[in-house]
């Protein structure tokens, strides 16, 4: 992210708070690293945060395909109501193992997505602890 007051979704308050932090001198406190670390932290839940949503996305669009294959199948067991019992007992074998799979497919997509969002965070909070040992190294 550049240093300018602009950023893609409007002003950058780290700028901001950076020359703020910058006007109280801490002796042996970095304040300039101290609000990028923190400009890196938000940075990391705006990462986390994305991918959450584009989880919930795909979640909401394989619930809508399996909400239409559904339908489907309901149209075509609907015409076939005069068929054997041995057909209509297949069909609803079918349909009982295809919801299974489709719910074992919509864990595994809620869960790809939770696995993500925690990457960055987990991600961040190794490198804040790599930071605060630096800031803690006598110079």
């Amino acid at each position: 992210m550049s240093k300018s007051t602009k950023s893609e979704t409007g002003p950058n308050p780290f700028s901001e708070l950076t020359k703020m932090f910058e006007q109280f001198k801490v002796p042996g406190v970095d304040m300039s690293a101290l609000a990028d670390a923190r400009r890196k932290d938000i940075d990391a839940l705006v990462e986390a945060n994305k991918t959450a949503y584009e989880g919930m996305q795909a979640l909401a669009s394989k619930q809508a395909e399996m909400l239409q294959q559904a339908m489907e199948g309901i149209k075509t067991a609907a015409g076939s109501m005069g068929a054997d019992p041995a057909k209509q007992a297949e069909l609803a074998r079918h349909a009982c193992e295809k919801t299974l799979a489709d719910m074992k497919e919509l864990a595994e997509i809620a869960r790809k997505s939770q696995a993500d969002a925690m990457a960055s965070i987990t991600q961040r909070a190794t490198q804040n602890m790599q930071e605060i040992k630096k800031m803690m190294q006598p110079k």
